[in-house]
């Protein structure tokens, strides 16, 4: 059992105790930024990441920031699955709701990787915009970061919970053809978590305008006869 900490400065200790020259080898031969050396990993086992996270929970906000100020993706990874853990409790309340929101954009240049934003985004966001307005999602999807206009679509998968699928769709459409893979990719992932009925009745009009990527990512559970029809109509 990893004991859990409420300060940034005992969060990063306890990764730094955690790492090791094997973990980090497999993080350079995942992660294109982590060999570019864009972006520092420790060498922490993710599983180890969200497990002293889950452990540290109760942090304040305030030091869930300097987390994420970090120069080391599995500290941002730790501030993110926070995050997440807090907006998933029932018991946090509407204030706390929104002040993880608003932190999650106004520090959305730290959180700045695919896997840091499927982290949050579903329930931080889509969570906080499930009964306000669906208006800040389309600005991020319009935006010029790749890794904001995914936070858009992956934070519509909240809605399906309660059988909504206007905003998916929706946003769907506007990143249809979008030049980032990393965006085609969570766009297919949408798509296909909408159901088979609802995903081919999208694809029957939107088929032949989505990027390959994109396609293919929604097409990948569907029977080979229909993923066959789809692929090829682009």
């Amino acid at each position: 059992m990893v004991a859990g900490t409420v300060t940034a400065s005992g969060f990063l200790a306890a990764l730094e105790a955690l790492s090791s020259d094997v973990e980090l080898r497999k993080y350079k031969r995942a992660f294109p930024l982590a060999r570019s050396g864009r972006d520092r990993f420790l060498g922490v086992r993710m599983g180890s990441v969200f497990e002293l996270a889950q452990a540290s929970a109760d942090m304040p906000l305030r030091e869930v920031e300097l987390l994420l100020d970090s120069p080391w993706h599995e500290a941002r990874a730790g501030a993110v699955s926070i995050m997440d853990f807090q907006a998933r409790r029932r018991t946090t309340s509407p204030e706390r709701r929104k002040e993880l929101y608003e932190l999650y954009l106004r520090r959305h240049d730290r959180i700045n990787s695919w896997d840091l934003v499927d982290r949050a985004a579903i329930h931080v966001v889509g969570g906080y915009l499930a009964d306000r307005s669906r208006e800040p999602l389309y600005a991020l999807a319009r935006s010029e970061a790749a890794h904001e206009r995914r936070t858009a679509i992956v934070s519509t998968m909240y809605f399906l919970g309660a059988g909504e699928t206007t905003d998916l769709f929706a946003i769907a459409k506007l990143l249809a053809q979008d030049p980032d893979e990393s965006v085609q990719k969570a766009t297919g992932w949408a798509l296909r978590t909408a159901g088979t009925p609802a995903l081919e009745d999208f694809l029957d009009s939107w088929a032949p305008r989505m990027a390959r990527t994109a396609l293919r990512y929604a097409v990948e559970k569907l029977p080979k006869g229909a993923r066959e029809r789809y692929l090829k109509a682009s």
